[in-house]
């Protein structure tokens, strides 16, 4: 035991990196207040004002019901997966998705999405440490990797138009996507052969200038498995039933339901989006940014990624952020804020830190 008042160099490393912690922390909010900055800039703020309080009502009840869809679609991708491990009624796998997203989006911490869901999932379902490990790491799994698949389309059809700059950008985040999606369902799988692959791309990653060490970290957050949850894992993910209904529930909330919200808001001001289908698949190679640690939970740099990959493509300046940031509302931020509708009988506090012991 040291002697009172004198200082441990545990203590001192602990206080260095919650400075660093801290400065990153208001780095990145720098970051994503410039990249509000970049989409709103151009805009007549008070002409659009007025603009959407003319939409015509058959566009606005169609957002709302594209809306409410989305969220059926959202709550239906837990509900798969869930009843995989045994009947579990929509409403708890509603509690559980906004849960997530409420503690990754709003409550600012240190803990991630990983080690915060399967507490998640063993509060509101009760199944075992285990079956929550694998049902949450399936999830990050699947979401991942349909997420860079689909964005991979959308850079091979589009990268002709895009700038290099934000093409970079994309490329960078949809590899990510799908090297985390591939060693997620690998570690659930062959864990020993993920455990080997993610220790070189570790390596790899660290060596990228000025985000190298924040990309290894992603790396290392990724799930990891017990042989108990990697045999659940390797049941769940072998069964279409499961599978099957997560996929159509993703294509649901992450192409189509804002594909749709995108189009009726563009037509209903004025705009237009030619091909119109290729519009969903657009959204999620813009939107891909969110993956890369650049800011809390993508703020602001999804929106400037999705707003230049729009102009790129076609959509009228003016128009494109204001489309952007009412369908990150109605599709990001909206979900994450009724969140604390379930989250409020919840100890949060408590839940963050069971999550980041866990992750620790």
């Amino acid at each position: 035991m040291n002697d009172e008042g004198t200082e441990s160099p545990s203590g001192d490393d602990s206080a260095g990196r919650s400075w660093r912690g801290r400065a990153l922390s208001a780095l990145q909010w720098a970051v994503a207040i410039g990249a509000f900055w970049y989409v709103a800039r151009g805009v007549d703020w008070s002409a659009t004002a007025a603009e959407l309080a003319t939409l015509d009502a058959v566009v606005i009840a169609g957002v709302l019901a594209v809306t409410a869809v989305e969220f059926g679609s959202r709550f239906g991708m837990w509900y798969a997966l869930l009843n995989g491990l045994g009947p579990t009624d929509f409403r708890t796998s509603a509690n559980v998705d906004l849960v997530i997203k409420f503690v990754n989006h709003v409550v600012p911490s240190k803990a991630s999405g990983h080690s915060v869901a399967p507490l998640v999932v063993r509060h509101y379902t009760g199944v075992d440490w285990a079956e929550a490990v694998s049902v949450s790491g399936l999830n990050t799994g699947l979401y991942a990797a349909l997420y860079g698949l689909v964005a991979l389309a959308g850079v091979g059809l589009f990268a002709p138009r895009l700038g290099g700059g934000w093409l970079l950008v994309i490329l960078l985040s949809t590899g990510v996507y799908l090297v985390a999606g591939v060693l997620v369902l690998l570690a659930g799988r062959r864990m020993n052969a993920a455990g080997r692959l993610a220790s070189r791309l570790g390596g790899l990653l660290g060596r990228i200038p000025r985000i190298g060490d924040r990309l290894a970290g992603v790396a290392a957050a990724l799930p990891s498995f017990t042989a108990d949850s990697a045999g659940v894992f390797r049941r769940l993910s072998a069964r279409p039933s499961v599978v099957g209904p997560y996929a159509l529930g993703w294509a649901g909330t992450l192409m189509v339901c804002p594909g749709l919200r995108v189009w009726l808001l563009l037509t209903g001001l004025g705009g237009e989006f030619s091909p119109v289908l290729a519009l969903p698949v657009v959204l999620v190679t813009a939107y891909s940014v969110t993956v890369l640690p650049l800011t809390p939970g993508g703020v602001g740099v999804a929106e400037a990624s999705a707003t230049a990959v729009l102009v790129a493509l076609g959509v009228a300046p003016e128009l494109a952020p204001v489309v952007v940031l009412l369908d990150r509302t109605f599709g990001v931020y909206l979900p994450a804020v009724l969140g604390w509708l379930p989250a409020a009988t919840l100890d949060i506090s408590d839940l963050l830190a069971r999550g980041e012991e866990g992750s620790g």
